[in-house]
């Protein structure tokens, strides 16, 4: 995805969440190629990541609270001090993602690939 076409997405995502649905659009991004994006901080509450591919992306910081991100492929990537609270990730790959203080609080890790990820300082149930 051209970083363009994802900073217009990222930014109705925020106008939606913002006015409360009014204006905007919730992030589709399903099935994305978004392999190594920059998308540090980035406000994806609610968004739909459904088997995107997320390899070696940095989501530092970032919260994805109540995302979808099952099946899809973030290995590698950077989500230390981010809020994934009651987010789906059922069969996502997470091969030596960075999760260092990342909130997983709610989050389901059943048939969920975590070899090699780093979850130093990270919040569980």
């Amino acid at each position: 995805m051209k970083p363009e076409n994802l900073k217009t997405i990222l930014d109705d995502h925020v106008l939606y969440r913002l006015t409360e649905g009014k204006q905007g659009a919730i992030a589709n991004l399903r099935g994305a190629e978004l392999r190594l994006s920059r998308m540090q901080g980035a406000d994806l509450r609610h968004a739909n990541l459904m088997g995107a591919d997320l390899r070696g992306a940095d989501l530092s910081t970032s919260d994805l609270s109540n995302a979808d991100l099952s099946f899809a492929n973030l290995s590698g990537a950077n989500l230390s001090y981010a809020n994934l609270w009651r987010a789906e990730l059922s069969h996502a790959d997470l091969k030596g993602t960075l999760l260092v203080f990342a909130n997983l609080k709610g989050v389901d890790l059943i048939n969920v690939d975590l070899t090699y990820a780093n979850l130093e300082g990270a919040e569980f149930d």
